[in-house]
């Protein structure tokens, strides 16, 4: 499950001909995790279908074990989670290794806040940079103790409240980890949660909380989007199926796009409107994409995604776009890159927090293959070039696997192939990325250098 510390090399270049067939990608990381801890929460078994089996989620499933509740694995995808009822975990006997995941880190502190357990918990090299403030300065509130390394960072100790008190928190960005964090925490406590967002983010907490029978009011005001939780509920177990990850399923998409002659189907991807933010900015710059078979499944909406090479044209990405599309910028510069005029995303400042100053990373992976970018304060500007791609740089991934994969995407389509110093951190969120691109290609365009 850890990643080997020796790095993994890998290589992209251009196909001989177009991409195509129907596939789909690994089940959505933010409901994956979710499912799993819910599921802890929840009074009975909870089958959950299509589990992404990653190993940031396999951090998840390790933890909640350790915290007490009964997790198994059936078959590929599909997993039972025996839960203890909320505010019936139990204390860990070992430190709690979240790997290289932000996600369920964050998410946990709010878990733990909530129960009058201690508990310890790392990561690896690249979470131990990533900041714990956000979370753990409103956790607080609830009477839960944290203890963390020097700027909020793990390894971080927890106890966490024996009473907790309910919070009424404002965010100060928009956060759907520091969001769901708090919610989880607010399970445990009595009374009313309340939160309140500037700009909505990824609903997926307050879908399965209500899928497992939490009560949650959501409304708009004047200041944002307010979220309610009443507090202790009994959570029922319920079942779960897991969609493809749309932002997994971003990079086949941006390769259908960029390769000529391709067109790709990826069936049964999540389209919660809070997280088809590339897909509004693909449709604005002339992107050829078709939804079919649309339709709902527990509690989020699914569909079927196309994706057909054509002619792109910059835009520019307003602010209020960021929170629903966080992890595509790197792939949407890759994509800027190709398009005709100049494209400006503006109001990146929360990527400057993620597996790596992912910003600054961009912009690099950018100009290591000859193409212009430039950063002027929260703003990654890309003149486009009109589809021609040098190519032929080495990027430093940083551990990050979202610009791995960007960088590997764009190998497709540049005139001399692209390298990253280490593909391996790409497991954590989409195992068998490199085999399905290969599928795509009907050839080993992607492989170890």
């Amino acid at each position: 499950m850890a990643h080997s510390a020796e790095p993994r090399p890998m290589r992209a270049r251009r196909p001989s001909g177009g991409l195509a067939g129907t596939h789909r990608v690994p089940g959505d990381k933010s409901i994956s995790h979710r499912a799993l801890m819910f599921g802890a929460l929840a009074i009975g078994t909870t089958e959950i279908t299509g589990l992404l089996e990653g190993e940031d989620v396999l951090r998840t499933a390790a933890a909640m074990r350790q915290l007490g509740a009964r997790v198994e694995q059936r078959g590929p995808g599909a997993w039972l989670v025996a839960g203890r009822g909320v505010g019936g975990l139990t204390e860990p006997a070992d430190v709690l290794d979240m790997g290289n995941s932000g996600t369920a880190a964050r998410l946990l502190c709010g878990l733990l806040a909530g129960h009058p357990i201690f508990a310890v918990m790392t990561g690896d090299a690249s979470l131990r940079r990533r900041p714990m403030l956000r979370v753990t300065e409103p956790l607080a509130a609830t009477g839960a103790s944290f203890w963390t390394r020097e700027g909020g960072r793990l390894p971080l100790a927890v106890r966490g409240a024996l009473d907790p008190l309910p919070l009424d928190y404002r965010l100060p960005v928009a956060s759907a980890q520091v969001k769901s964090a708090c919610l989880l925490a607010g399970l445990c406590a009595r009374g009313t949660t309340r939160i309140l967002e500037p700009e909505p983010t990824r609903d997926h907490t307050e879908n399965m909380l209500r899928h497992f029978g939490a009560t949650v009011r959501v409304a708009d005001s004047a200041q944002g989007r307010v979220i309610e939780l009443e507090g202790q509920p009994e959570l029922t177990a319920a079942p779960i199926l897991v969609p493809g990850d749309p932002s997994s399923a971003a990079f086949l998409l941006a390769a259908a796009l960029l390769v000529p002659g391709s067109c790709v189907t990826i069936a049964n991807v999540g389209l919660n409107p809070l997280r088809t933010g590339l897909l509004a900015t693909l449709r604005e710059m002339g992107a050829k994409l078709t939804v079919t078979n649309a339709r709902t499944e527990g509690g989020e909406p699914v569909g079927d995604l196309t994706a057909e090479y054509g002619p792109l044209q910059g835009v520019e990405v307003p602010p209020g776009r960021a929170p629903a599309m966080i992890d595509e910028y790197p792939i949407l510069a890759v994509l800027a890159a190709a398009a005709r005029g100049e494209t400006r995303m503006r109001g990146l400042a929360e990527l400057r927090v993620k597996e790596s100053d992912r910003l600054a990373a961009t912009a690099a992976m950018l100009a290591a293959n000859g193409l212009a970018a430039r950063i002027e304060g929260d703003d990654l500007i890309v003149p486009g070039t009109g589809g021609e791609l040098p190519g032929g740089g080495t990027v430093a991934t940083h551990m990050d696997h979202r610009l791995a994969m960007s960088a590997l995407v764009m190998g497709l389509a540049t005139h001399r192939p692209v390298t990253v110093d280490d593909a391996g951190f790409i497991e954590t969120s989409f195992p068998g990325f490199a085999a399905l691109m290969n599928a795509m290609a009907g050839e080993p365009a992607i492989a170890a250098r």
